[in-house]
């Protein structure tokens, strides 16, 4: 499956394409420093390369991380199940994994933000599998379950999540968003669970397979830009835009 990522410059907005309002998160050593626990947190958490939970092959390629620790995050709330509960999720262009706390998570990150529960949603699944997903802040445990998802106005049926059971508190505990919505190729799945992107597109909800984001210069906690699933609206970028491959079906690399 061949996706295109394209990040534009925010302009104005038009009609003709599906949107999801972009919040700007917080600072995260903003948080820490507030509760009096940077050093703490910065001495057990190192900075780490994402990359290194993935293997690549010995093509001629150098992959150069580039790590912003602690700085902004962007996020966007959609919501599972029926009734629709809303979790605010951050959109990580290193990961393909959709999951969110749970009711079943009893970490002090799970305590902190809104948790899923999956009794009261009439469409929810179990599938019995479990997981754990690493980042480089720690690792979680997630079960996986099957359920609606409702992006602005668009409905994927049956997605497949993970719902946490253990979170690593001393990142996750301090973070605005609920849960993470993964949307690089589905070829670093953990446990090869289809990604949301092919959700929609399987299902038709998608006139291409495209998305792109508009972040904006003078972003707030309620407004930082937008992400824009179908198609690229010319009217919110300036310039030409330039089509480029990517060099392997994991993250979006582009030839340098």
């Amino acid at each position: 499956m061949r996706v295109l990522v394209l990040v534009l410059a925010c302009l104005h907005l038009s009609g003709g394409v599906e949107r999801i309002i972009l919040r700007k998160g917080k600072f995260i050593h903003q948080t820490v420093e507030e509760q009096g626990v940077l050093e703490t947190l910065l001495r057990h958490h190192p900075k780490a390369d994402p990359t290194t939970k993935y293997h690549f092959n010995n093509d001629a390629v150098a992959y150069e991380p580039i790590t912003n620790y602690m700085d902004s995050f962007y996020f966007g709330e959609i919501s599972f199940g029926t009734s629709p509960q809303n979790f605010l999720v951050l959109f990580v262009r290193g990961s393909s994994n959709l999951w969110l706390p749970s009711i079943y998570c009893q970490s002090q990150a799970c305590s902190s933000h809104n948790r899923f529960n999956s009794s009261l949603s009439s469409t929810f699944r179990n599938n019995r599998q479990t997981y754990t997903l690493p980042y480089g802040s720690g690792s979680l445990s997630v079960f996986l379950g099957y359920d609606t998802v409702t992006v602005q106005n668009i409905i994927i049926n049956n997605q497949e999540f993970g719902l946490s059971e253990n979170e690593p508190s001393d990142s996750f505990y301090y973070s605005d968003f609920n849960g993470i919505l993964g949307i690089v190729y589905p070829n670093t799945a953990v446990g090869s669970t289809p990604t949301v992107m092919q959700g929609l597109l399987q299902q038709g909800q998608l006139t291409q397979p495209i998305f792109s984001f508009c972040f904006t210069p003078q972003s707030t906690r309620q407004y930082g830009g937008e992400l824009i699933l179908g198609g690229v609206e010319p009217q919110l970028c300036s310039g030409r835009i330039i089509w480029t491959l990517v060099t392997q079906e994991l993250y979006w690399l582009p030839p340098f």
